[in-house]
C-alpha cells in the first residue's frame, strides 16, 4: 500500500484519522482478525510516528488507526538519538513509509522541566536530566525569538525536532529532497484530541493549506 502512496496522501489519512478521534466517532480500521492475518508475514505501515511517551498519546487510537497502519517511535519529550535516528530511518529505508510525523503536545513534562531549568530551577537527577538538556535548546531558542507562552515553546520544539532530523540523517533528507518523503510536525491538544500541522518538509502546497 505505501508504494502507491503519496507523502500528501499519507498525511491526509492521518488527520482524517483523527478528526474522527475528535468527533468521537472512530472507525477502528485494521483492528479485526483477518488484518492480524494479513500483516503477521510482512508490514507496510503508511506513517513513522515518532511522538512523546506521554500515555494520553496512543497513536493508534488518537489517529484512528490499527494493525500495521504506524511504525511507533516514542522518547520523553521525543528526544531523538541515534537509537530513535536509526528507528525512523528503518521504518522509511526498509518498509518504505512515505511519511514521517514528529508528534508534541501541550503540558508536556519534559518541556515544563527544561523551562523551569531555563529559569534557575533544579534539574532532575538521573537520565532524566539527559532528557531535560535535549529539551532546552528549543525553550532557549523560543525565548530568544520573544517567546515564552508554553504553546509557543511546544512549536518551537517540534519545529526543531524536525529539522534535527533532516539534518542528522542523510536518508531522509535525500528522500525528502526527490519528493518520496514527507517529514511534518504535529501539534496534539489533550482536551480535545485535535492534532495541528505546525512544521512540513515535502508536501505540496494544497496539503499544507488544507491541513494547516
Amino acid at each position: 500500500m505505501t508504494e502507491m502512496l503519496t507523502p500528501d496522501d499519507a498525511v491526509a489519512m492521518l488527520l482524517e484519522g483523527n478528526q474522527r478521534f475528535v468527533a468521537g466517532a472512530p472507525e477502528h480500521p485494521n483492528q479485526d482478525a483477518a488484518r492480524r492475518a494479513e500483516t503477521a508475514p510482512v508490514q507496510s505501515p503508511f506513517a513513522v510516528l515518532f511522538g512523546c511517551s506521554d500515555s494520553r498519546l496512543a497513536a493508534e487510537i488518537i489517529f484512528d488507526r490499527g494493525l500495521g497502519d504506524l511504525f511507533v517511535v516514542r522518547t520523553a519529550g521525543h528526544v531523538a538519538g541515534t537509537e530513535v535516528l536509526g528507528s525512523i530511518e528503518y521504518g522509511v529505508s526498509v518498509l518504505g513509509s512515505p511519511l514521517v510525523v514528529v508528534l508534541g503536545h501541550d503540558s508536556c513534562g519534559a518541556i515544563a522541566a527544561a523551562r523551569a531549568a531555563a529559569d534557575g530551577g533544579s534539574t532532575p537527577a538521573g537520565f532524566v536530566r539527559d532528557v531535560v538538556e535535549r529539551v532546552m535548546p528549543s525553550v532557549l531558542a523560543a525565548r530568544a525569538a520573544g517567546h515564552d507562552q508554553a504553546e509557543q515553546i511546544l512549536h518551537e520544539h517540534i519545529r526543531h525536532s524536525v529539522e534535527l532530523l533532516l539534518e542528522r540523517s542523510r536518508v531522509l533528507a535525500e528522500r525528502v529532497a526527490d519528493g518520496r518523503l514527507a517529514v511534518v510536525g504535529l501539534s496534539y491538544r489533550l482536551a480535545d484530541g485535535s492534532a495541528r500541522l505546525v512544521a512540513a518538509h515535502g508536501l505540496s502546497g494544497a496539503a499544507v493549506s488544507a491541513h494547516a
